[in-house]
């Protein structure tokens, strides 16, 4: 009886959903529809929590409510006994303050009386509050009323907290003016060589803010360059970085004071601070540079130079030995910028770039990949010897870098490495996006220039990326590089002319195609076979839209107009575009024909025979219509034409004489705004084609 009673109890405790089962088999102890409660009552808990709309408690300010508490701050019980409602009510004044509802000079008078009772608390948060407010809102506010905390400020300055002697320091380089900064100067040279790093900063930086803000100012911060000398030597890292920045503020205007400074720093070594070094690493970079600039250099190695050259370059090689990162690149980035270098002198740096590529900071690798691809423009050879580093960036996770070293190495490649080039970036190519493909293409065109000899390889490269995926602007980079490369290297002219070719056989951009068309119709009848050229044209008459059927009219009946050997088959094959649907391509096309026609009855073209020794230029003849018309520019658009001619008919005289109008009786006119730009826009696209 004992086991039959408790049974059922032990099966209460080891399944707790058998009592709401139920019998059967709602009885197990995984009951399915317990199991899908459970998982709806979850799911509709997340769902009304993600319904929830989050509301910022600063959506519904209204001025007038907050000025309202504000009053609280002349309360001494709430500003001693809640400093969190009065840190609330400053942020729903700086709220206010940054949304454009500034105080009015009343308001203001009265908030910054209130303010100045919040001193009386010693809650470090709501002090630092109070700091924020008085430094965000003293820009917008009447300066009489700012002038009301700086009593509270300049005891704050004096005090023995470290926190608030820094704060206040900054907050006053805000509001104070000359006459107010004489008042409190004997202080803020104090904390300038205060044992503090905290304070010692807050006063430097304050002093470099006075410095820019009135020269009245910098006359008194000029004063200050003992205490900033001797904060220099301070143990603390970020003292020394401000101190040596406001010693080169201070003398900034003068050259040879800068000298002084860099050689006394530079030979000292007593600068601990790596944010320091980098600065005089960069004060020394531009006292070289103006060296440079203003002839002092003696020509050659730098190490000829003025003492000061000499002496600022050898700092720069001894800080490329540094133990932190940044000071060694910053003095190689400072060594390549100098100008007229000979590659000995860059050797040192070049040596610590190299060593940086291994860097397993990616942007140590980008900064140093940027700096040897613009100096590889200059000084290849010297940049050549980091070559089998730069060959294993290109398979970079990150992808500037890797894009970097591509350029890089085309610069530095000889003509035998272009093939293991070519064969590495087609790899690359595929996985990146158009703003680097287009980098490259600029890259493989300065190569060829370089390289004349290997244009095929280079243009046979370039050609078969046209036929790859890729956007308009990385098309539209190989198109103008093939186009430039056909006109500084003629060889080139034939061979890319067909690839240009085959590419608009399956072109999708129609501003390409017609610039390729036109480029046919401008180059193609001059080469030693134009009639290869016609079927590449004549699909685009058939296949294409309407602007690109328009081009190709035009580009026949230049062939047409230039080969008089071709003009029956252009002709027929011109024909169809008198019935095209399109206005544009009807005229073009009845034009070309016309004209066409006419020349070929007044000028037959004679096939020589096949054993004629000389054979004639297949060239159109002296008075030839067909040419004139189709080949010869008009002196003049239509528009500036249509003004012409209205001038020339309001001349009393002009419609009396027999003599025919010409384009040299015309009168000449200025070009409208309007043509001018058109002019621009037109002059801009022939260099973006070409």
């Amino acid at each position: 009886q004992r086991a039959a009673t408790n049974q059922p109890n032990q099966l209460t405790m080891a399944d707790p959903y058998a009592q709401q089962g139920g019998e059967g088999e709602d009885d197990s102890p995984l009951n399915l529809n317990s199991m899908m409660k459970e998982v709806q009552l979850m799911a509709d808990k997340f769902k009304s929590e993600d319904d929830e709309v989050y509301v910022s408690p600063y959506a519904y300010l209204e001025k007038a409510a907050v000025l309202q508490e504000a009053r609280c701050f002349n309360d001494s019980v709430v500003v001693r006994e809640n400093p969190r409602k009065c840190c609330t009510i400053i942020a729903q004044l700086l709220h206010l303050n940054n949304t454009g509802q500034f105080l009015s000079g009343t308001e203001a008078t009265e908030v910054f009386f209130g303010v100045t009772k919040l001193f009386m608390s010693d809650d470090a948060s709501l002090r630092r509050m109070v700091y924020l407010f008085i430094k965000e809102v003293a820009e917008t506010c009447n300066p009489d009323d700012v002038i009301i905390v700086t009593s509270s400020l300049t005891k704050d300055m004096t005090c023995d907290v470290d926190l608030y002697r820094a704060n206040a320091l900054r907050v006053l380089a805000r509001i104070i003016d000359a006459a107010m900064l004489g008042a409190i100067e004997r202080y803020v040279k104090q904390a300038i060589v205060d044992s503090s790093g905290m304070v010692a900063s807050a006063a430097l930086v304050s002093a470099t803010h006075l410095f820019n803000a009135a020269p009245e100012n910098a006359v008194i911060v000029r004063r200050w360059i003992g205490e900033t000398q001797e904060a220099t030597a301070s143990p603390n890292e970020m003292v020394q970085f401000h101190a040596i920045q406001l010693m080169y503020q201070i003398k900034s205007t003068d050259r040879l004071a800068i000298s002084k400074l860099v050689q006394q720093f530079s030979q000292k070594n007593t600068l601990r601070s790596p944010l320091a070094v980098t600065c005089l690493v960069r004060y020394t970079g531009k006292l070289l540079l103006d060296e440079i600039s203003q002839g002092r250099s003696a020509g050659g190695s730098i190490q000829e130079g003025t003492p000061i050259m000499r002496g600022g370059y050898n700092f720069l090689v001894s800080c490329l030995r540094h133990k932190e990162d940044m000071v060694i690149f910053e003095a190689a980035r400072a060594i390549c910028s100098l100008p007229n270098l000979e590659p000995q002198d860059l050797s040192p740096a070049i040596t610590s770039l190299q060593q940086a590529l291994s860097s397993p900071k990616p942007s140590m690798r980008f900064a140093t990949m940027k700096t040897l691809a613009s100096i590889a423009s200059t000084h290849p050879r010297v940049v050549s010897k980091c070559n089998e580093d730069l060959e294993t960036l290109i398979a970079d996770a990150n992808r500037s870098v890797a894009t970097l070293a591509i350029t890089t190495l085309l610069k530095t490649g000889s003509e035998n490495s272009i093939d293991r080039l070519l064969k590495q970036i087609s790899a690359f190519l595929t996985d990146i996006a158009d703003e680097y493909k287009i980098t490259v293409v600029k890259s493989l065109q300065q190569l060829c220039f370089t390289y004349p000899s290997r244009h095929r390889v280079i243009v046979g490269f370039l050609s078969n990326f046209l036929r790859e995926e890729g956007g308009f602007d990385f098309k539209r980079s190989i198109v103008a590089g093939i186009i430039n490369l056909m006109k500084q290297i003629p060889e080139t002219s034939e061979s890319s002319l067909l690839h240009l070719c085959e590419f608009i056989e399956d072109c999708e951009f129609t501003m390409l195609s017609t610039q390729i068309l036109n480029l046919l119709g401008e180059m193609g009848p001059s080469t030693s076979a134009p009639a290869r050229y016609i079927r590449f044209i004549y699909n685009r008459v058939i296949l294409e839209n309407s602007a690109v059927r328009a081009a190709a009219i035009n580009a026949l009946a230049k062939f047409a107009a230039q080969c008089p050997s071709l003009r029956p088959s252009i002709v027929t094959l011109m024909k169809p575009g008198l019935v095209d649907e399109d206005d544009e391509t009807r005229d073009r096309a009845s034009l070309a024909v016309t004209a066409v026609e006419a020349a070929m009855v007044e000028f037959p073209y004679v096939a020589p025979e096949d054993d004629a020794e000389e054979v004639p230029a297949d060239e159109p003849q002296d008075g030839d219509t067909a040419a004139f018309l189709l080949l010869d520019s008009m002196p003049l658009s239509f528009d500036k034409l249509e003004r012409s001619m209205k001038a020339y008919m309001s001349a009393p005289a002009a419609m009396d004489t027999a003599d025919p109008i010409t384009f040299s009786s015309l009168p000449i006119l200025e070009d409208l705004p309007e043509e001018e730009e058109k002019a621009e826009e037109a002059d801009q696209s022939g260099i973006d084609a070409f």
